[in-house]
């Protein structure tokens, strides 16, 4: 990994191979090796002929970690991103993003529209309209003492998550509690680059996929089937369906 300062803050990164750049945007609790490298992301994207960027999120991997959630807003976010494209001289970029990665992505194409030529929205859904659910039990499952205090559910299996990672989970829990700014649909109708959008059906966390299409002008929902949250990240059918979308002249 390289590492580079976004106003202060230090920012691990990959940059291999090359052609057209795609920028990658892990989602919560994980990193770019686990979100893109281990999933064989990486390795498709570059024999694809592209240039593959991806970077640890504040707070995430080898990047700095911070303890207040106010440091985790999205915007702050995306500019970690933004700047990244700017310290590499990449002027405009295809991005994807996970989950967190993709609510970070739809900041960077609304902030910045000239910096993306494409989006891909993974893993999430009406939680970028509504907010992420179950945050404050996310978080305090990420901070309690034990896995096996924590009953069953979504929140015990981000804890289960994030130690699998070896994650610093304090920086998780703020990291959860400051990252959930919401989208308005009248503002995810201002979105300029194409989008894909692409959700497991079996994701319970992001839910069905086809209504935040349905807001996002032109653009196009993929479901991956018979896959949960965790497991569509490096689906074949996904991955297929990423490729075909960046083929597309625009």
């Amino acid at each position: 990994m390289h590492h580079f300062t976004s106003d202060g803050v230090d920012i691990a990164y990959l940059d291999e191979g090359v052609g057209d750049p795609i920028l990658l945007i892990h989602g919560f609790a994980s990193t770019a090796v686990v979100n893109w490298v281990t999933t064989n992301w990486v390795a498709t994207l570059r024999h694809a002929g592209r240039r593959v960027v991806a970077l640890d999120n504040r707070g995430h991997g080898a990047s700095t970690k911070f303890y207040d959630p106010a440091q985790y807003r999205l915007p702050f976010m995306a500019d970690d991103a933004r700047r990244l494209l700017d310290h590499l001289g990449i002027e405009r970029a295809d991005v994807l993003g996970y989950s967190m990665g993709a609510r970070i992505g739809t900041f960077l194409a609304l902030d910045y529209p000239e910096r993306v030529s494409r989006l891909v929205l993974g893993g999430i859904a009406m939680g970028l309209v509504n907010g992420p659910h179950l945050a404050e039990e996310i978080a305090s499952a990420l901070e309690a003492p034990d896995q096996d205090s924590i009953p069953p559910g979504i929140p015990r299996n981000f804890r289960v998550f994030a130690d699998q990672t070896r994650s610093d989970r304090r920086a998780l829990a703020a990291c959860m509690l400051g990252t959930r700014e919401t989208v308005p649909p009248e503002r995810l109708a201002m979105l300029k680059p194409p989008v894909l959008v692409a959700v497991g059906e079996n994701d319970t966390i992001a839910g069905p996929g086809g209504p935040l299409a349905r807001l996002i002008p032109g653009a196009e929902f993929v479901p991956i089937p018979r896959r949960d949250h965790m497991r569509a990240t490096g689906d074949p059918v996904f991955k297929a369906a990423v490729l075909a979308f960046l083929a597309k002249p625009q």
